[in-house]
């Protein structure tokens, strides 16, 4: 069994997981950690390697949540913030590393005239609302149900849970009522929710891609429509580029579609894979956070743009832009998910590896390739049962393999086409050895493809 040999390979995880729950809830410092029967542990990483507690070796595929575009312990990012170390954590006071992290977004990402950095992507989420509701004088938000954008309480309800606008345990009922959930990809409903409520409107938020880098994907043509309703109603338009900036090209996806939002929030890529995050946006709206403005929204934060967050965001960014590694790695997910999709063919297994540019899903029993990605439903993510995505990383972590805990992918640039060999080579035994435990459902088998 795949769970007997887990736990026989990481008694020091077990251990220190049973330590862990004698002071934090679930043993965790945060929800997404939570895995049954317990975590794994890690001691250190470096490269798109990472060694367990027990001193397993496992090659990554998660890299910080996407936040490791450039592999762990980059040795020009290392260097970057052993030196700021060095000169110290926080002078509570301005730094001119601040000014050239500053001025590298200016430089790259399309929609930014001015940028103040937060201390976390969920903190920029929440200051872009803030600004969005302030510039209008409004107070609804419009997100798309099943978007990330962090767990403040504007972000809460409506992302895993509560989609019919009910409060998250913990929020506000008010709160909750002035969050306007759509459906993802439906243009009807979206313009539904803005003929209806359009003069109460303050803004719009929206990941470019869909929910987590497309586990629910959304089309190109939905994003646009987005941008065009907010501005026809006289709302901002924020994208959430957390994810996404300086992962699938330097100036995020507004580069690539010709897209200006109002305000862009970054994080993880843009912060060098330290914490930290920023907001960017245009004269008119970041001149809210002005002391001379009539209307100043207040913004404060003791590590916000704290020097060796700069320090590593600037050598990352730097890096990022003159190796091309937002290239190399959109190139390596077409190739991981092409090679994922002719060995579930070979064996005959209906599962499906999908997404777009430097990520990919695993899923089971999805629509076979060739079919529209962005028809893939909040339902259809759902069908893996805890036991089988549990069963699915258990299974690749004894084959040396990482992934997230929803079967997602993230490529970095340390990656190479042979990493991804043993990606799909390790997926593909892990396939029988699920098969063997029971946990292949009948409609996760398919006719085998003929040679």
């Amino acid at each position: 069994m795949i769970l007997d040999d887990y736990l026989r390979r990481t008694p020091t995880s077990a251990q220190w997981s049973q330590r862990a729950r004698k002071s934090m809830p679930d043993g965790v410092t945060v929800d997404t950690r939570v895995f049954n029967p317990y975590s794994l542990y890690v001691a250190h990483a470096s490269g798109v390697h990472k060694t367990d507690v027990d001193g397993n070796v496992l090659l990554d595929f998660f890299g910080g949540h996407g936040a490791m575009v450039l592999g762990h312990c980059h040795p020009r990012v290392t260097a970057a913030v052993t030196e700021a170390m060095a000169r110290g954590v926080q002078y509570a006071a301005c730094h001119p590393l601040e000014v050239g992290w500053a001025e590298r977004i200016t430089r790259h990402i399309p929609g930014a005239a001015k940028v103040r950095f937060t201390g976390s992507g969920t903190e920029s989420t929440m200051l872009a609302m803030r600004l969005a509701r302030a510039r209008t004088g409004r107070e609804c938000i419009v997100r798309v149900a099943t978007h990330y954008h962090g767990w403040h309480d504007f972000a809460t309800s409506g992302y895993n849970a509560q989609f019919d606008g009910s409060p998250a345990p913990g929020v506000l009922g008010e709160v909750a009522a002035k969050t306007l959930l759509v459906p993802p990809n439906d243009i009807a409903a979206l313009e539904q929710v803005f003929a209806q409520h359009g003069a109460d409107i303050a803004g719009v938020i929206v990941e470019p891609l869909g929910s987590h880098f497309g586990l629910v994907p959304i089309a190109d043509a939905y994003l646009q429509r987005c941008a065009e309703l907010a501005r026809a109603n006289g709302a901002l338009f924020i994208l959430d580029e957390v994810v996404s900036g300086f992962r699938i090209a330097p100036g995020g996806i507004q580069s690539l579609l010709g897209l200006r939002p109002d305000l862009t929030c970054l994080g993880k890529a843009a912060t060098g894979g330290m914490p930290g995050g920023a907001v960017a946006g245009s004269e008119d709206v970041m001149g809210m956070l002005q002391s001379s403005s009539p209307r100043k929204v207040l913004h404060q934060g003791t590590f916000t743009g704290n020097p060796v967050t700069a320090a590593a965001a600037i050598a990352a960014i730097d890096e990022i832009v003159e190796k091309d590694v937002c290239t190399h790695i959109n190139a390596l997910g077409d190739y991981a998910r092409e090679s994922l999709n002719d060995m579930f063919d070979r064996k005959g297994v209906r599962w499906l590896a999908y997404g777009r540019y430097s990520g990919l899903h695993l899923m089971p029993g999805l629509p076979p390739r060739g079919s529209d990605p962005f028809a893939i439903t909040r339902g259809e993510v759902a069908k893996p049962t805890a036991e089988l995505a549990a069963a699915l990383r258990m299974g690749l972590i004894l084959e040396g393999v990482d992934i997230g805990g929803r079967g997602t992918v993230f490529l970095a640039w340390p990656h190479q086409r042979e990493h991804v060999d043993q990606l799909v080579a390790a997926m593909d035994r892990v396939l029988d050895r699920l098969g063997m435990d029971g946990l292949l459902d009948k409609h996760d088998l398919a006719q085998a493809t003929p040679a």
